[in-house]
């Protein structure tokens, strides 16, 4: 007798959970190490936000160039084109 309950028991596939436990396990080990990528992103200041950084400093640039005399008109019109896209 004592043969036949173990097996109903979970003694085979751990607590009758099994596959379903492991899919969890996953799911939660996807999410913390997604959150630690994001978290590791937002304190180094990366994403959207400072690609509009980059590009409004590059800008800035070529206006003082452009304001100083070391580009012409039509190279400065050229790279505000480049810019703009």
């Amino acid at each position: 007798m004592m043969g036949y309950a173990w097996p109903m028991m979970g003694g085979w596939w751990g607590g009758g959970w099994g596959i379903g436990m492991m899919i969890i396990g996953a799911i939660v080990w996807i999410v913390i190490i997604l959150g630690i990528i994001w978290l590791i992103r937002v304190m180094a200041g990366g994403g959207y936000h400072h690609m509009m950084d980059d590009k409004d400093s590059a800008i800035k640039i070529l206006k003082e160039r452009y304001a100083k005399g070391e580009i012409d008109k039509q190279e400065y019109e050229e790279k505000m084109r480049d810019l703009s896209k």
